[in-house]
């Protein structure tokens, strides 16, 4: 009888503690269930507030535009601090660079007028060549020189038109101008020298515009013009590192 009475009581344990069990279960599931609700509320929240910021915002915008429309309002060129009265520092001009104390041939006065706004170098092709690599064949002193050109192209960020003498040329020479530099050959009966001094008369008063020619003749008349004369030794310093 005791054993029976024992056994009842330990299943009346086993009963209660999985009724307890579940119990909590349940509640868990409950507290889950309501975390989740609770989130899928903030987010929906988020995305509501979301939406009307972004709406607010799209609307201001679209309101701007139409007001520029409406206005015509040109686009701002001038900025609050040019309107003050001030005195602003001088330009740097290829005069004054040449005023500096370098030598004649020194390649820092060539990296200077390139490192001018709106730079513009114009090489005569065959007097640098024929002073640097007479030796070698007409065809590769040009493929030498523009490459070294295209390589000062890329470093200073120049425009750079190198002019070779076609005025004894029965047919255009078949030549690929490298990147950044422009390949121009003079006219039949147009030396390279006229080409020159037409590419300089072209070029808007105060453009930086630097000759590089050993030729006196074309040195004097470009610098009649405005330009810059630099000596073809002072390219080829430049090229070779000097």
């Amino acid at each position: 009888a005791e054993t029976e009475a024992a056994r009842a009581e330990g299943q009346t344990q086993v009963s209660a503690a999985e009724s307890e069990t579940r119990r909590l279960k349940a509640r868990l599931a409950e507290a889950e269930s309501a975390l989740e609700a609770t989130r899928r509320a903030a987010r929906e929240g988020r995305s509501v507030e979301d939406m009307r910021v972004r709406l607010l915002l799209d609307t201001v915008l679209d309101a701007a535009q139409g007001l520029r429309r409406e206005l015509a309002l040109p686009p701002v060129s001038v900025r609050p601090a040019e309107t003050v009265d001030a005195v602003e520092p001088g330009r740097m001009t290829p005069k004054d660079i040449a005023a500096r104390a370098l030598s004649e041939h020194d390649p820092a006065i060539l990296d200077q007028l390139l490192a001018l706004p709106q730079a513009h170098l114009v090489v005569d092709g065959y007097n640098v060549t024929k002073t640097g690599y007479p030796q070698m064949p007409l065809e590769k002193q040009r493929l030498r020189l523009l490459g070294q050109l295209s390589q000062l192209a890329a470093q200073t960020g120049a425009e750079v038109t190198c002019v070779f003498d076609g005025a004894e040329l029965v047919a255009p020479v078949l030549l690929a101008p490298p990147r950044g530099v422009r390949v121009l050959f003079s006219k039949p009966g147009v030396t390279a020298d006229e080409l020159i001094r037409q590419l300089v008369r072209a070029e808007p008063p105060g453009r930086p515009v630097i000759v590089a020619s050993t030729d006196r003749e074309v040195a004097d008349g470009v610098a009649k013009a405005g330009a810059r004369p630099v000596a073809s030794a002072m390219l080829l310093k430049r090229f070779s590192g000097g």
